[in-house]
């Protein structure tokens, strides 16, 4: 399938988008294909980036274990690429990503978070209650839990974005499970 619209430049976006697609650049050397196709909305890059950047009760680690589970129930290969980079940023090996990408986690805390974010992405909210358990268990609290479907919902409107759009993946592409 061919994209259904173009990554625009920095040319093609208004004077907020541009602004931030400056900042994107310096902080991260280059503007991803996927915060570009945002900015098609005058003021949807700058709300998802604040919406993606607010704080959480999950740490680095946890917050990448569940892009990248999020990512491969939804079906998106940009994201599974881009959580691919940013896992191994976060101190996974190729192997850990993989299995997390898989649904587990050998760390048994992580592991439970991994498939209570798979369950509830799969099922749309919808949980089997040994789940919520295991996740609580292992220490998570009900802040976590919100925190949780908080990331769930936006790392589901970027796979949503690419999964219709097809934009070019501008990582290197995860392997395919």
């Amino acid at each position: 399938m061919e994209n259904v619209i173009d990554v625009p430049t920095r040319e093609q976006v208004n004077a907020v988008n541009q602004e931030i697609f400056d900042t994107l650049k310096k902080s991260l050397g280059f503007v991803p294909n996927l915060y570009a196709t945002m900015a098609h909305s005058g003021n949807g890059l700058g709300r998802y980036l604040a919406y993606q950047n607010g704080k959480s009760s999950l740490n680095n680690k946890e917050k990448e274990a569940v892009n990248l589970i999020v990512s491969q129930v939804n079906g998106c290969v940009y994201c599974q690429s881009a959580h691919t980079v940013l896992g191994k940023m976060n101190g996974f090996s190729d192997e850990q990503i993989l299995d997390m990408r898989k649904g587990n986690s050998e760390n048994e805390k992580l592991n439970a978070l991994v498939k209570l974010a798979g369950e509830i992405t799969e099922n749309r909210g919808r949980v089997n209650a040994g789940s919520t358990a295991a996740f609580f268990e292992q220490g998570y609290t009900n802040e976590n839990l919100v925190d949780l479907i908080l990331l769930i919902s936006d790392k589901t409107a970027m796979n949503y974005l690419h999964n219709l759009t097809k934009i070019p993946v501008d990582f290197p592409l995860a392997p395919t499970l």
